[in-house]
């Protein structure tokens, strides 16, 4: 994400990294808890976004579960419409969640070792700030994502099970036939957390173009050995044509 955003800056776009609720440090800012449900808080900080820039041309770009998001806010356009957007672009976006979580919690363990400490680290900060709310302590024992999952929903949020609240922000079976927006979604493969034949699937549009690549893994898409990664030339030859 900081790559792409750089390589953007210096090609002379303007650049507004959005921040979900509970990311970036911005646990202060809202106590009530992020879940990935809230699809209509984060379309509208888009929307607000884009207001501000005017005539100027909108582009979002979203990887893993930023991805999610941002082809639901494609999903959504044709109804609550975000000025002068262009283009979407989804990279190693999270289709089934259940299945991201189930393969981040059996697979290589490192994948499952950094979720669980960034997520936990994230909880706790939560807590410090509103003690009075939040009790994560049972929680910080847990092993694995699904265990998280599982306990922290009918304490803290309006779902009481994990399929209930995968179901909100699940993207396979929904049809992209009603897509007002071009979406190009880009994914590999060789992705460890997210199966490529849930993209094969996907059904859509003139509007809609997935891209499955051999290798990439996970937001990776590396060509060289300096870690530069490639999909950012692709958006920008998309880009263009849009002066």
């Amino acid at each position: 994400m900081l790559t792409t955003g750089g390589f953007f800056f210096r090609k002379g776009y303007d650049i507004f990294r959005l921040n979900l609720r509970d990311h970036g440090g911005s646990h202060h800012l809202n106590e009530g808890l992020f879940n990935s449900s809230l699809i209509e808080e984060t379309h509208r900080a888009v929307q607000n976004i884009a207001e501000s820039k005017g005539n100027a041309p909108f582009f979002i770009v979203g990887f893993s579960l930023g991805g999610n998001f941002a082809m639901r806010i494609a999903l959504r356009h044709r109804r609550y419409p975000i000025r002068n957007l262009r283009h979407v672009f989804a990279i190693s976006p999270v289709l089934d969640p259940r299945k991201a979580t189930n393969a981040m919690d059996r697979g290589f363990f490192v994948y499952r070792a950094y979720f669980l400490k960034k997520w936990k680290r994230s909880l706790l900060r939560k807590q410090s700030l509103f003690p009075h709310r939040y009790n994560f302590n049972d929680l910080m024992k847990c092993k694995t994502l699904m265990e998280i999952t599982d306990r922290i929903l009918p304490r803290y949020s309006n779902y009481q099970t994990a399929q209930e609240y995968f179901q909100t922000y699940t993207l396979t079976g929904r049809r992209f036939s009603e897509l007002s927006v071009p979406l190009l979604v880009l994914t590999a493969a060789d992705d460890p957390m997210i199966p490529a034949e849930d993209f094969l699937k996907l059904e859509g549009n003139h509007q809609l173009r997935v891209q499955v690549e051999r290798h990439g893994g996970h937001c990776g898409f590396l060509y060289n050995y300096r870690l530069q990664a490639w999909f950012g030339d692709l958006i920008y030859r998309t880009l263009l044509q849009y002066g």
